[in-house]
């Protein structure tokens, strides 16, 4: 979706200030553009390669991940690992139309154990995707030993967010909360020093017709900052903190001269 205008949507987001892009994967067909972006914008992209809970099925139809869809994926991850930042996007997807079996679920569930366990040999965090399985999600992280975690664009409960806010895992937010009320409640709960900052470009922009981008970085900070009742450049400040802290690799990677 960005192969037309790249050099724009770079530019963009480097005018507002973007110093790091977190650049995440979902299938294994991915890898490879991911770590040619590194390699064409190597003081900006910082790469991480995972296997989406959901796959591409026939058309426009997405499937629950199997087993199978992690065979590529694997050598991959242990080839590359001098240039990842994180494993991700990872995770479980338990919405009903996309994982209706129990089989489904487990599968889900054995794909992600697997990357988890993976990145702990790799020593590098996660970046995870939750959706209607928060809670387990966060317990299963726990249960694995994992203890530094990205959950992305979280919509669980604010008591299952502050279980993982007790694990030490981060949360971010994408430009689409600004039309979302009730994801405040959560943003209001979760300490600042726990919340980074997201575009999850194409998705969840401002408007769900329109491609998000990067640059739109500024939506999310400025929304946050309102419902704290913070300056957006505080916001800007700590959550670029808890982003390095989260993912060292990415400093390492695209500061290389600082």
């Amino acid at each position: 979706m960005f192969q037309p205008d790249l050099e724009d949507v770079i530019q963009r987001s480097r005018q507002v200030g973007v110093k790091t892009l977190v650049a995440v994967t979902e299938e294994v067909g991915e890898f490879d553009r991911v770590l040619q972006l590194q390699e064409r914008y190597p003081d900006l992209v910082a790469p991480c390669l995972g296997v989406h809970p959901l796959q591409a099925g026939g058309g426009s139809e997405q499937r629950s991940v199997k087993l199978q869809d992690l065979d590529a994926a694997l050598p991959m991850f242990y080839k590359h690992r001098e240039r990842l930042v994180a494993i991700g996007e990872i995770g479980l997807d338990f919405t009903p139309w996309c994982a209706p079996t129990e089989q489904d679920r487990h599968d889900q569930m054995s794909v992600f154990i697997k990357q988890l366990n993976v990145a702990k040999e790799l020593d590098l965090p996660v970046n995870v995707h939750s959706r209607s399985a928060a809670k387990v999600t966060i317990a299963t992280m726990r249960e694995q030993g994992i203890s530094r975690a990205l959950l992305h664009n979280f919509a669980g409960k604010p008591s299952v967010a502050l279980e993982g806010v007790k694990a030490g895992y981060f949360f971010s937010f994408p430009p689409a909360v600004c039309r979302n009320r009730q994801r405040d409640k959560l943003i209001k709960q979760i300490p600042l020093e726990h919340i980074c900052l997201e575009t999850d470009s194409p998705a969840l922009g401002l408007d769900k017709h329109v491609r998000n981008e990067p640059s739109n970085i500024v939506l999310c900070c400025q929304r946050i900052a309102d419902v704290k009742g913070l300056s957006p450049q505080t916001v800007q400040l700590v959550t670029a903190q808890n982003a390095y802290r989260l993912f060292p690799g990415a400093k390492t990677h695209t500061h290389k001269t600082v």
